[in-house]
């Protein structure tokens, strides 16, 4: 009746290669070189994203302190009240 889907349209000069799924290997070196390659980019990458995240902490903890206090009443204030 016409063609079947997948094969709609003739194209000239493109070569197409597939494999079978039986013949691929869904993780290959996963382990002995993905994992050392993940290690070796985060510690590449450290010294770049760590300082602002250890400033940002440091900013953040001093700030809450500071509200903190800032909730306090000063006892000094309330001296002569009776």
């Amino acid at each position: 009746m016409g063609r079947e889907f997948g094969n709609l349209t003739r194209m000239r000069h493109v070569i197409t290669y597939s494999l079978s799924p039986f013949e691929q290997r869904a993780f290959p070196n996963y382990f002995s070189k993905g994992v050392p390659n993940v290690l070796r980019r985060i510690q590449a990458s450290a010294l770049r994203v760590a300082p602002p995240f250890v400033v940002f902490y440091l900013v953040y903890t001093w700030g809450m302190e500071e509200f903190e206090k800032s909730k306090r009443k000063n006892p000094a204030v309330y001296e002569n009240d009776k």
